[in-house]
C-alpha cells in the first residue's frame, strides 16, 4: 500500500486507518465510527484527524495540534491533494472472477 499522507502548513503527517484512530475518534465524537455519518462533513473531518494523530504517533512524528487547530489550519487544496493520494492508493476493484471491474 502506497504510503497516505496529509501536508498542513507545509509539513507532511502520516495518515493511516487504525484502531487507535478508531479508539481516538469515539472519544472525540462520542460514538462508534460505525455509527459516522458518511454525508456529515464534520465526522469525516474529525475521523481524519483521529488518523492523522494515531498514525504520527505510532510512527514517532510530532503532532500537538488539537482538532480545532488542525481545522483551521487545513485547506481545501490540502484535503484535495490528500483525497487524489487515497485515490491513487486504492487497487483497482475486481470481479469475483479476478478480472477488472468496468465502470457503468
Amino acid at each position: 500500500m502506497a504510503k497516505l499522507e496529509i501536508t498542513i502548513n507545509g509539513t507532511s503527517y502520516p495518515c493511516h486507518p487504525s484502531m487507535g484512530a478508531m479508539l481516538l475518534f469515539k472519544r472525540e465524537a462520542g460514538h462508534d465510527i460505525t455509527k459516522a455519518d458518511a454525508t456529515d462533513m464534520c465526522e469525516l473531518f474529525t475521523y481524519l484527524y483521529c488518523c492523522v494523530k494515531s498514525a504520527s504517533r505510532r510512527d514517532g512524528i510530532p503532532f500537538t495540534l488539537t482538532l480545532e487547530e488542525f481545522a483551521d489550519n487545513t485547506s481545501p487544496e490540502d484535503l484535495m491533494a490528500w483525497a487524489q493520494a487515497i485515490n491513487s492508493a486504492t487497487p483497482p476493484a475486481h470481479d469475483d472472477d479476478g478480472s477488472k471491474k468496468k465502470l457503468k
